[in-house]
């Protein structure tokens, strides 16, 4: 028996999806927490002790301690310069920050969804978008192309399409 296309793409896109089945999960997950991430949605606090050089500037403060948009100070008592996100004594050099952070498992798996080419596991990611795209594209060929469930197929595909079109817009 020769092996269609067809069949063959059946095939493949069933191994990959039960191979995939879990990063798929994680993506989905991570990606609905990550719409949250401006929020302290299923954070908790932790405070982080810092020692750093004294009579920094608050540009150089910013640097120092990694805070996203900057070191905003908000009142001075002494030595202490009060901001947002903690404190830091310029006599000193300590500082305290405050920080919201996820649940260890989900943090990774919110790195993992960010990954960079900085990354050590970033080809995880473009095999997953690859496969995501071969699943697209695969999808097409599990159905036989005269069938009433593939041609209503085609009309859903199109209003997904449209859909996306707006969201990019929106």
């Amino acid at each position: 028996m020769r092996m269609t296309t067809s069949l063959r793409m059946r095939i493949i896109h069933r191994y990959l999806g039960f191979f995939l089945a879990g990063i798929m999960a994680m993506y989905s997950i991570s990606g609905i927490i990550m719409i949250y991430r401006n929020t302290d949605f299923l954070k908790s606090e932790k405070i982080i002790e810092q020692q750093l050089k004294p009579n920094l500037k608050t540009a150089e403060l910013s640097g120092a301690l990694r805070i996203k948009g900057g070191v905003k100070p908000e009142k001075t008592e002494g030595d202490v310069v009060y901001f947002k996100q903690g404190e830091y004594n310029t006599a000193t050099g300590m500082a305290t920050i405050k920080k919201m952070e996820l649940p260890f498992i989900l943090d990774k798996m919110e790195h993992l969804h960010k990954a960079t080419t900085n990354s050590p596991v970033y080809f995880l990611n473009i095999f997953f978008g690859l496969s995501l795209l071969f699943f697209v594209v695969s999808s097409f060929w599990m159905f036989m192309p005269k069938t009433t469930v593939f041609k209503k197929g085609l009309y859903f595909s199109l209003g997904g399409i449209v859909l996306t079109i707006i969201l990019l817009f929106v």
